[in-house]
């Protein structure tokens, strides 16, 4: 039997499903796939299950408690619960208090250790009516006045026209801050840090202190070429772009109004903005990953990387990347009247911030992919280092919490890349392929009720991305969960008019052919050109579908395609639909090729026209027509979900 929920985490430790590790998998086609004894032995060290008289992590009387105020509360050791406020509430029958509020508490029993307790909604906020948006890559959507990438200030025209348009809602890729220095990480799901933004999204006209800055004009009119290449590079944008801010942060850093915002700004964001911005000072000297540095600075609390940033120059450097945040954060909050809808990346960087600031939770030597399925053959592999289930709730659960609150802090909506891997994440060890991973499961109940307390105090609705191989345990929870579904043009076997309500629901996603691509082949030309082994079938499908549902005729003009894809999305009677930008555009390239390192200009192709000829595109005018015809009634409210 395959473990679910809280006996996931409690089995017998002979077994290694009693360390959450799959002894193998169901394949898309359903079949049984034995994962590698050498995989298992693998996965179980990098955990520490091998060592000698190795304690099982369940054993720990400290972890993580999470509990649902909509569930009955759990029998606990008499005692008390000291709450978030500093207040306490007695626990004298060992029984909880009916009355605790909402929040991060700790339950101190009179005879043992104390341990974090978490009072949860237990389900995410409702989203509201059906509404549509554009679903965009900041980078790529430029205006004229772009430094050769999209950034906040574009944000606001986009959405802006958006609204003008019926667009009610506007999807973003990852924001997360990237690795600091002069080689930016072009892909925005494979971050520094996940609690952080990416400061090549600032706009530097709209820093504070940037008037009159000597220079800003030449470096503006330099930057400003680089919109003439359809090519996004990023070297050359963050070389202009941080020449000027450290201008303007030398300039300003001692003026009463900075010293004072900044320090409010480093107060609020506390002990993760300090370790994030004392990692990149210290990335800026010793370069990248860390676990290159001298080994006293490899360990965020010693007391080298203390004098370090007790230095004039390292507290100093520590305080303009605080400031590149505070900055960052100012142009999120203008454009949050947008109802912006964040997404979260799968992971992170293993030589990057998070691994540095909470290094004991990650599980060295792995990295997580996919296993083979009908459009990725070849399996994938990410990269990007897991979170190993048992040191991330002995931690509790503090990295999860600060990556979700990073992500909802000035959005309406938020999108969980691969959701899935809140259940469990398929684990390749360093030096096999993609092919010989395993599952390792995760403590689902815990992190959704996470993801729920903090939806419920920034008042967001979660999408989940449960495209792909999904357990039925998943969609079930999910939605009970009330985490919207996701679905999708080229993969539901159904018209959207017969969609359920719960749900996203879009075209295409960044992984995925767009509508031009698919409809010229020229998507497929390009896979059988990378030697891909492309899913020749089911691309044949998707166009016959868009054929029959659309009602087009074969050699039918892009535009065409693309209006009729979105004819057919208007349909969906689901509580958020999405636009492409890309489709918009009619742009054939998808902006990510799974599967592809230097060989696809991955997650660097600018849209080719600015968003001033998108304004008065005649196919986004027709398309967002489209998208206002479509049901307007709000879909029923499921059963309680009143709160």
């Amino acid at each position: 039997m395959v473990p679910t929920g809280r006996e996931a985490m409690t089995l017998p430790v002979t077994d290694p499903r009693g360390w959450a590790v799959e002894p193998g998998y169901h394949d898309t086609s359903g079949r049984w796939r034995d994962a590698p004894e050498a995989t298992i032995t693998a996965v179980l060290a990098s955990m520490g299950a091998l060592e000698p008289d190795a304690p099982h992590p369940d054993s720990d009387p400290t972890v993580a408690l999470t509990v649902r105020s909509d569930h009955p509360l759990p029998a606990v050791p008499v005692g008390v619960v000291v709450l978030e406020d500093g207040g306490e509430l007695p626990v004298g029958d060992g029984r909880l208090p009916d009355d605790l509020p909402l929040g991060y508490h700790h339950l101190v029993p009179d005879d043992g250790p104390p341990r974090r307790l978490v009072v949860c909604p237990g389900r995410c906020p409702e989203a509201l009516g059906s509404r549509w948006g554009w679903a965009a890559q900041l980078y790529a959507a430029r205006s004229r006045d772009s430094w050769g990438i999209g950034d906040l200030a574009d944000l606001r025209r986009l959405t802006s026209w958006g609204r003008s348009l019926g667009a009610e809602l506007t999807l973003l890729n990852p924001l997360h801050a990237g690795p600091p220095g002069p080689h930016p990480q072009s892909s925005p799901y494979f971050p520094s840090s996940r609690c952080f933004s990416n400061p090549l999204y600032l706009r530097v006209e709209d820093v504070a202190g940037s008037d009159d800055l000597e220079g800003l004009e030449g470096l503006a009119a330099t930057a400003r070429q680089l919109n003439g290449q359809r090519l996004i590079d990023r070297e050359r944008v963050w070389a202009l772009k941080s020449e000027a801010l450290e201008a303007v942060f030398a300039r300003t850093e001692a003026s009463p109004a900075t010293v004072a915002g900044l320090d409010a700004y480093i107060a609020e964001r506390g002990e993760a903005l300090v370790g994030f911005a004392t990692f990149n000072a210290l990335a800026e000297i010793h370069g990248l990953p860390w676990q290159s540095w001298p080994a006293e600075l490899r360990r965020r609390g010693s007391a080298a990387v203390a004098a370090f940033a007790a230095s004039a120059e390292g507290g100093r450097r520590v305080r303009y990347h605080a400031w590149l945040q505070w900055q960052i954060d100012r142009q999120l909050a203008a454009s949050a009247p947008a109802e912006l809808i964040s997404d979260v990346a799968v992971g992170v960087d293993a030589g990057g911030a998070d691994t540095w600031m909470w290094p004991e939770t990650f599980a060295t030597g792995m990295r997580v992919g996919a296993p083979p399925d009908d459009f990725n053959r070849l399996g994938q592999d990410w990269g990007l280092p897991p979170w190993d289930p048992w040191r991330l709730r002995s931690a509790g659960y503090e990295p999860f919490v600060q990556t979700v609150r990073a992500a909802l802090r000035h959005s309406a909506g938020l999108r969980v890349d691969h959701v899935m891997g809140l259940f469990r994440l398929y684990w390749i060890p360093a030096g096999v392929g993609s092919d010989a991973g395993t599952y390792v499961r995760y403590p689902y109940w815990d992190l959704l009720n996470i993801l729920s307390l903090e939806a419920h105090r920034a008042g967001a609705f979660v999408v989940g991305e449960d495209l792909g191989t999904v357990e039925d345990v998943v969609r079930a929870e999910l939605a009970e969960r009330r985490v919207l579904s996701y679905r999708l043009l080229w993969f539901e076997p159904d018209r959207p008019a017969e969609w359920g309500p719960e749900a996203l629901a879009a075209v295409t996603t960044h992984d995925l052919p767009t509508v031009a691509g698919m409809w010229t082949g020229e998507d497929l030309e390009a896979q059988r050109r990378l030697g891909l082994d492309p899913n020749e079938g089911g691309s044949a499908a998707i166009a016959r579908r868009l054929e029959d549902w659309g009602g087009l005729t074969p050699g039918a003009e892009p535009a065409e395609a693309v209006r009729s894809a979105y004819r057919l999305l208007a349909e969906a009677p689901c509580r958020v639909l999405t636009v492409t930008l890309d489709d918009v555009a009619a742009v054939v390239e998808r902006p990510n090729m799974p599967g592809t390192l230097d060989q696809w200009p991955n997650w660097s192709l600018a849209l080719p026209v600015p968003i001033e000829e998108l304004e008065v595109s005649p196919l986004a005018a027709a398309v967002a027509a489209e998208m206002n015809s479509g049901p307007r009634e709000p879909p029923p409210a499921p059963a309680g979900s009143g709160g």
